[in-house]
């Protein structure tokens, strides 16, 4: 598993919810509404602690992975950008969300479909 991803924390599918305050089933909407992401470790999807904010998916989150989708890039791929640093933001792009940067990074993701 890359750097990358055993930096970060992850919650189940089941954590998730619970974290959300809904079902599972919920929770796998929401990934397919493109409002979270998730990732496979050792065969069981997780998604990434940052994603889930005082309950909610994280504010920028969605636009963000369907701009990041626009531009080509693949689940896998996404996930890989979102949690690496990126240059022009100085941290990984969720975090920069976290902050509350998200013109910051929706202008970083246009840079790459350049």
């Amino acid at each position: 598993m890359s750097d990358v991803f055993s930096t970060r924390q992850w919650y189940t599918i089941p954590q998730a919810a619970a974290e959300l305050g809904v079902s599972t089933g919920r929770v796998s909407t929401l990934i397919e509404d493109k409002q979270l992401l998730s990732f496979r470790i050792e065969r069981e999807p997780r998604i990434p602690r940052e994603f889930i904010k005082d309950g909610e998916p994280l504010v920028g989150l969605r636009g963000t992975l369907f701009l990041l989708a626009d531009a080509g890039l693949s689940a896998h791929e996404q996930m890989v950008w979102l949690l690496s640093v990126d240059e022009t933001l100085g941290v990984a792009p969720v975090d920069a969300l976290v902050e509350g940067r998200k013109t910051q990074v929706r202008h970083a993701v246009q840079l790459l479909a350049i």
